[in-house]
């Protein structure tokens, strides 16, 4: 027994240890999580993993993923990760894979060829993805993700646990187009202007807004400020030409981006102040001016900012809090010495800007960016780590918060919240990946009754919470799916060749085909129809195809409608009868031959079940008859009489012991306006009145 290996063996029994070697791993993320969660499976035991990730090495990433360093920046997390975690045990086999997850090529099959997947992102959209396929696939998977000083591992079986979608996730939290375009009344609103409108328009692709407007008009906002913001857009190809042509002189730059300085921060925001309509319920924004900023004479007026309290101008370059230590560390608080420069530079990120540096950092960026234009990038996007386009960002926030007197960010919570940086804590992490181990380890056991949610709390009387695994939601739009799997060349199969296929209907074409009905034949009438959905829609992911009122696709082939290799095609019921069936799309096999079908059906075809249908509320008794209305006519039918049982027990009369009647000469006085006719006993009724008698 090895010592490496001693124990591991001890801990886990001979007989599980002696499986790890052969388990084949799938891990999706090579971030924070990724890197402690390789380090723990390469220890373990598993010996043959799939590394996968997408991204590439940035700094920010050196104070949490340990195995990178800062000779690693650019280079791709999976193939320095997989490098670095095979020295820690030389008998594991690790395979990086550069890419995205969803990508065709990684399709239902690629998945099957796993036995456990774990995953390791911080996207919403791709963790949807791997849970899907996992879904489809029928593998284990071992969910987790953290956030500070929280965090969650989820392990997902099919049919025996919720999956990722089982619970609604929070949508990304969004802002109206006027809000941010024209009445900003916070920072992020000033952020989000600066990163996805003003950073996109001047250094993007150049695309017509008039989309963007044309559905914020539907929506009803403000037509003036829609109208204005028409005419804005047709301003901004002006200075995308600056910003674009050819070095004309030393000073093009500058004033390129006093060009569009001029245009944004004061011919826009005047043009916004000639509409006084909106400016009735809430403070105007002030017009910047360029040369009187640079030249000292520019100063803001104090104001009282969008929520009510004093906004900070920062007309000056004092600051307080990180700024102010600057300025000691800078003596004065004018020009860093040599020896305090690297100090100096470490804080920059965090100190509070003055209206004139940000000012200097606009010029400053935007001469940066139009120099990448100008040597041959088509576009520049935002990038966190981009330090250009983060400097731009940074500046023109601030600018527009100051003339609309909201408070300024430093470059540093710039950064978090346009990057949409979430807090990210080592130690969180490494606690989430032994977890991840641990769930995993039981699913390999097959011990599903210790499979536990365990989520990482700030708690410090219970700091980690374990959740017995909770069923499937019946409603769910992904595990309660039937998947099923076709081979099949798509530039030669049609649409209702897949789908007459896939439901057992008889199958016409050119194209051939095998039909795995033909060895089933279950569940068939006399007709070869098989029992199931009569009348289907069919999608690919939320583009309908077809429909029972709409079949023009139905002839063209899958290519030549975009569904190929990795693809879903969801075939839904139009009854809501029977569970909606997945079809993933794979290609046939290498060795297929020539003239062999171009289709090839699953054996047996997919049997989607019934829907169970909401059980109907138990109906409430209902309410005893109101004994007040006026008179009518009796019915004809004759009328059974039911004896009720009373509410109440009658009064007696203490002296005689005669029940008292039920009713006090003042209610009887009303119950007789209301048409109703009480009695002390039987016989009072006179044959010839016309009345219904109600016991």
């Amino acid at each position: 027994m090895s010592g490496r290996s001693t124990h591991a063996k001890v801990i886990l029994g001979q007989q599980l240890y002696g499986r790890l070697s052969q388990t084949k791993v799938l891990l999706v993320g090579a971030g924070g999580i990724g890197c402690e969660l390789l380090k723990n499976i390469v220890l373990t035991g598993f010996g043959d993993i799939t590394l996968l990730d997408l991204d590439t090495i940035d700094l920010s990433n050196l104070n949490r993923q340990f195995l990178f360093r800062k000779k690693d920046i650019k280079q791709s997390k999976a193939l320095v990760a997989a490098k670095i975690a095979s020295t820690f045990n030389p008998n594991v086999k690790i395979t990086p894979i550069h890419a995205n997850i969803k990508e065709p090529q990684f399709d239902v099959t690629w998945f099957r060829g796993f036995d456990i997947v774990l995953n390791a992102l911080d996207n919403l959209d791709a963790r949807r993805h791997v849970n899907k396929m996992c879904m489809a696939a029928n593998v284990p998977l071992v969910e987790s993700g953290t956030a500070g000083y929280l965090g969650q591992v989820q392990p997902i079986i099919k049919d025996r646990a919720e999956c990722f979608d089982c619970v609604p996730k929070p949508t990304p939290k969004t802002f109206p187009v006027c809000t941010i375009r024209s009445t900003p009344s916070q920072p992020i609103h000033c952020i989000v202007w600066a990163k996805s409108y003003l950073m996109p328009q001047l250094f993007g692709e150049d695309e017509d807004a008039g989309g963007e407007l044309d559905e914020a008009e539907k929506q009803g906002e403000n037509a003036n400020e829609i109208a204005a913001l028409r005419k804005e857009a047709l301003a901004f190809k002006a200075v995308r030409s600056a910003l674009r042509s050819p070095s004309s002189g030393e000073n093009s730059s500058s004033s390129a981006a006093k060009l569009v300085f001029d245009k944004v921060f004061h011919a826009d925001v005047l043009n916004l102040l000639s509409m006084a309509d909106m400016w009735r319920s809430r403070a105007p924004p002030t017009p910047l001016d360029f040369d009187g900023i640079r030249a000292g004479t520019f100063v803001l007026s104090p104001r009282t900012s969008q929520n009510g309290t004093s906004a900070p101008q920062n007309n000056n370059a004092s600051g307080s809090g990180s700024s102010a230590t600057e300025k000691q560390l800078n003596g004065n608080g004018t020009i860093p010495s040599s020896s305090n420069a690297a100090g100096a530079a470490k804080l920059k990120d965090q100190r509070a800007l003055s209206l004139q540096d940000n000012v200097e950092l606009f010029v400053s960026s935007v001469e940066r960016l139009a120099a990448r234009l100008r040597a041959g990038e088509d576009t520049i996007s935002f990038d966190k780590d981009d330090d250009d386009t983060l400097d731009f960002v940074t500046a023109s926030a601030n600018l527009r918060s100051a003339a609309y007197g909201i408070p300024g960010k430093s470059r540093w919570e710039v950064k978090e919240m346009a990057g949409n940086i979430i807090p990210a804590i080592a130690t969180t992490n490494a606690i989430i990946a032994g977890l991840i181990v641990l769930q995993a380890l039981h699913l390999l056991r097959r011990t599903y009754s210790a499979l536990r949610n365990v989520h990482v709390q700030f708690k410090p009387s219970m700091p980690l919470s374990a959740i017995t695994m909770c069923a499937s939601n019946p409603a769910c739009g992904v595990c309660r799916d039937t998947y099923t799997e076709v081979r099949c060349d798509p530039a030669r199969v049609t649409l209702r060749e897949v789908v007459d296929g896939v439901l057992g209907r008889v199958v016409s074409g050119s194209s051939g085909s095998i039909n795995g009905a033909a060895a089933d034949g279950s569940e068939a009438d006399g007709d070869g129809e098989r029992d199931g959905p009569v009348e289907v829609s069919v999608y690919e992911d939320k583009r309908i195809l077809s429909d029972p009122d709409w079949d023009e696709n139905d002839d063209r082939t899958l290519e030549s409608l975009n569904v190929t290799r990795g693809k879903f095609l969801s075939i839904v019921d139009e009854d809501g009868e029977y569970a909606t069936i997945q079809v993933a799309i794979s290609p046939l096999s290498p060795n297929h031959p020539v003239d062999g079908p171009a289709l090839i059906l699953p054996d047996p075809l997919p049997t989607p079940p019934r829907r169970e249908k909401p059980r109907p509320a138990t109906p409430t008794p209902p309410p005893p008859p109101v004994l007040a209305g006026k008179k009518r006519s009796a019915p004809d039918d004759d009328i059974e009489e039911i004896d009720v049982p009373s509410a109440k027990r009658s009064r007696t009369d203490a002296g005689t012991g005669t029940a008292k009647p039920p009713f006090t000469p003042s209610k009887k006085r009303r119950l007789e306006e209301d048409g109703l006719l009480m009695l002390d006993r039987e016989g009072e009724i006179e044959e010839d009145l016309d009345i219904i008698e109600i016991d």
